[in-house]
This record gives structure tokens, C-alpha cells and sequence, in this order.
């Protein structure tokens, strides 16, 4: 049973590591057709650049996540300190602003 397991798991691994349907590319077809295979990578097709017929790099689309303002809530945090008298607008500067 054990023997067994082992043989199935290894055929996973093996399918996660070779795909029939993925695109695989010479080194130098690669330097040639760059902009075509990163059009085939971005619309979603696997690209496989190889050396000396041995798979070396994957070409993976880049997904950004929208930023927004939560996702950086919270950053500063523990970094900045509001002094007790931040409210407190002293004399001679609200004079400078002729706010006195």
C-alpha cells in the first residue's frame, strides 16, 4: 500500500513538473520572439523557456492588486507619535500667522 502511494505521488509530482500542453521555447527562439511570448504568457498560456533542452524559466503574468487605502492602514503604526500638546498652537507662531 505504502509502494503504492509513493508511485501515485510521484505521478503528480511529475505532472506539476511536465505539462504536454505548456509552451516550451528554446534560449535563443526566446531572445528572439521575447514580445510574442509575454502576449501568450499575459493571455494566460504556459511558457517554458529552455537550455539545452532542460526547462530553466517560466514566463507568469504579473497580477497587481488594486491598492487602496486599506491596504495600507496601519503601516505607520508603533512608528509615530503624536506629542500631548499636538493641539496646542504655541503664542509667537500664532502671531507669526497673525492668528492672535
Amino acid at each position: 500500500m505504502l509502494c503504492t502511494t509513493r508511485i501515485a505521488y510521484g505521478l503528480r509530482l511529475a505532472k506539476l513538473c511536465y505539462d504536454p500542453e505548456m509552451a516550451r521555447v528554446g534560449m535563443h527562439d526566446a531572445k528572439t520572439n521575447l514580445s510574442r511570448l509575454v502576449e501568450r504568457a499575459e493571455a494566460g498560456e504556459d511558457v517554458v523557456i529552455q537550455r539545452n533542452g532542460k526547462p530553466v524559466v517560466r514566463l507568469v503574468p504579473v497580477v497587481e492588486e488594486p491598492r487602496s487605502l486599506a491596504s495600507v492602514r496601519g503601516a505607520w503604526r508603533g512608528r509615530v507619535h503624536m506629542a500631548d500638546d499636538f493641539d496646542e498652537l504655541p503664542e509667537d507662531i500664532a502671531e507669526a500667522f497673525g492668528a492672535r
